[in-house]
């Protein structure tokens, strides 16, 4: 999915200072940034208090308007700007919740905690965000459900449930739908043998590992 028009005149408004444009940003985005917050922290089993949300919420817009809108300025429009921000809010999201967890353990045992886990993911964050364009290509080559299927869940975080509530879909074919989308991918990204595109589809499986250990609800 390619970039609005809405969200295209959003971001230029943006960029170029113009009055309100932050606050329209903001109430356009901000739901979108609390729904990565928590599906981030249901996948991750982390409790956040709404004071944690609220922080983490505020650290995200804080990344997107550091260095004069940097984040934006980076953004290419390959992708839709929800999903590049997705990837953005769930960068930062998993970065505080280490974070948080790590100072409560610290506390908890008086001593400090290893953060060799917060700097993983926080490069395996930045190697989504680098990728994105990339891997939206990818899903253009999939058409129909399998398409949405695998854009909400590999570059949207959603669950099976919200899927299969999103789209009627029951949630005891969407393992078989993502397996079946992905073997796809693989063979048609084979024949280009793109560095780039076989780094998307290992991002996009590694992605999945350490979700599919909770089982969907029949």
């Amino acid at each position: 999915m390619s970039l609005t028009p809405v969200d295209r005149e959003l971001l230029h408004n943006c960029l170029a200072g113009k009055p309100g444009s932050w606050n329209d940003f903001v109430d356009r985005f901000l739901s979108l940034f609390y729904h990565v917050i928590h599906s981030t922290a249901h996948l991750r089993s982390a409790r956040l208090s709404p004071e944690d949300v609220e922080d983490i919420a505020a650290e995200v817009l804080l990344q997107i308007v550091a260095g004069e809108f940097k984040v934006l300025k980076l953004f290419q429009g390959n992708a839709s700007l929800a999903t590049y921000l997705t990837v953005i809010a769930r960068r930062t999201a998993v970065h505080e919740i280490n974070r948080r967890q790590a100072v409560r353990e610290e506390i908890r045992t008086g001593s400090v905690a290893a953060d060799g886990d917060t700097a993983d993911d926080s490069v395996a964050a930045q190697r989504s965000v680098e990728s994105l364009d990339e891997v939206e290509r990818l899903l253009r080559k999939l058409s129909g459900r399998d398409r949405e299927v695998v854009r909400l869940f590999y570059l949207e975080g959603r669950t099976y449930e919200e899927i299969s509530t999103e789209l009627d879909i029951p949630v005891n074919t969407l393992g078989a739908m993502l397996s079946r989308a992905r073997t796809k991918l693989r063979e048609m990204a084979a024949p280009a043998s793109s560095a780039m595109e076989l780094r998307s589809l290992k991002l996009m499986v590694e992605q999945e590992a350490p979700r599919i250990r909770r089982k969907p609800k029949k």
